[in-house]
Parts: structure tokens; C-alpha cells; sequence
């Protein structure tokens, strides 16, 4: 098997919208993209392949993204970019699904249905640290080493650019990420639990890792 991590390219936009899709899903059958945009599978990725290609540099957009190419096709990716990435979120999403038509109370509606996830939000420090976030691979490809890859590339490019601390966010019960951040040298941080978050998605809430860079 031929394997090589490279940038993200806007072309890889329905691919990095079906990861962003599987990671919030995590080992649960629905996650927040689920959850909070309140569409099918097809309407979700439908929406997150906008979503990875607006004008707001969000993120969630593919200029953040690292994607593992096996045997010429892409089998796993990740997100990586510095925590001040997350204040355009809602911004980015707006934009997103006007784009769809959407209107401004359809996409208050998202935040709305969706609210439970801040109730075990894991801000990061008091300092700009390092995120990486949405990690998934093709289920045919799991086992391969794809993730173990990409994380060691993703480390790598936040020390390059001079940060000094790494995160990574997972629901908790999620045993196969949690190995695999351990064994890419991350270790536990914090967790958060809520009982608003266990009855949307059936697990207690989120844990954090983290790594000095």
C-alpha cells in the first residue's frame, strides 16, 4: 500500500465533509452535525461540503486540513490550525447554508437544537494552542496506520509553526481514539460531563488531551 499525507485541496471538500460527519459521530450512532443540522446523511454532507469551502476562514475549512492518500485515494484526514480558528464558526456556518437557501432563523435553530455541546465545552487555554480535531479514516482503511500518520504530521506542523501546545477533544466512551492519541503521545487534560450532553447523544460528555510541543 502507497501512502502519502498531504495538504488538503478544495477538491477534497465531499470527502472532508464525510469526516467531519464520522468524527462527530465518534462510536455513537448520531453526532452533533446530526444533531444540530437535523438533516439526513446526504443533507449533512451536503452542507459540510459548503461548510469546508467558505470565504470565512473557519476551522472547518479545507485550508486546515491534512489528508492521507492510500493507494491514490483519500482514506483519512484530520483538522489542524490554532484555537483562534474557532471564533468563526457561527460566522461560517451562516454563510454556509445561506448559500443553501437556509434563513437566519432556520440557522438560529442549529445552535439551538444543538446547545448541549457547550455544556461540556473544552475551551482551550489561556494562551492560542494547537487543535486537532475531526479525525477520521475510511472504515476499510482502519488499522492501517493512517491516523497514526497524519497525527505525527499534524504535531509536527504546529511545532513548526511555533506553537507550544497541542489539544485534542473525544467524546468520552470513544476507546479506539483514545488509544490512539495515547499512543501519538497525547495524555489526559481535563473531561467535562452533563446530563444535557448524555441525553442528546447517549454518552456523559468530552475529555481533552494534551501534548507540549
Amino acid at each position: 500500500m502507497a501512502v502519502a499525507i498531504r495538504h488538503a485541496r478544495r477538491e477534497d471538500a465531499g470527502f472532508l465533509a464525510w469526516c467531519i460527519l464520522a468524527a462527530g459521530r465518534a462510536h455513537l450512532a448520531r453526532g452533533w452535525y446530526d444533531i444540530a443540522l437535523g438533516l439526513d446523511e446526504p443533507g449533512c454532507i451536503e452542507a459540510l461540503t459548503r461548510l469546508v469551502q467558505t470565504r470565512t476562514p473557519s476551522w472547518w475549512r479545507f485550508d486546515h486540513w491534512l489528508v492521507a492518500e492510500a493507494d491514490g485515494a483519500p482514506a483519512a484526514g484530520l483538522a489542524a490550525f490554532g484555537s483562534a480558528a474557532f471564533a468563526a464558526s457561527e460566522p461560517a456556518m451562516s454563510e454556509a447554508l445561506t448559500g443553501l437557501g437556509w434563513t437566519e432563523p432556520q440557522i438560529a435553530e442549529i445552535w439551538r437544537r444543538g446547545a448541549y455541546i457547550f455544556s461540556c465545552a473544552l475551551a482551550p487555554d489561556d494562551h492560542e494552542v494547537w487543535v486537532i480535531e475531526n479525525v477520521a479514516a475510511r472504515p476499510e482503511r482502519r488499522g492501517e496506520g493512517l491516523t497514526r500518520a497524519l497525527l505525527a504530521e499534524a504535531v509536527a506542523l504546529g511545532r513548526a509553526r511555533g506553537f507550544a501546545d497541542a489539544q485534542i477533544s473525544f467524546v468520552i466512551g470513544n476507546h479506539a481514539a483514545e488509544r490512539a492519541y495515547a499512543s501519538a503521545g497525547f495524555r489526559p487534560a481535563e473531561e467535562r460531563r452533563h446530563p444535557d450532553f448524555e441525553a442528546a447523544v447517549g454518552a456523559p460528555g468530552l475529555r481533552r488531551y494534551g501534548m507540549k510541543l
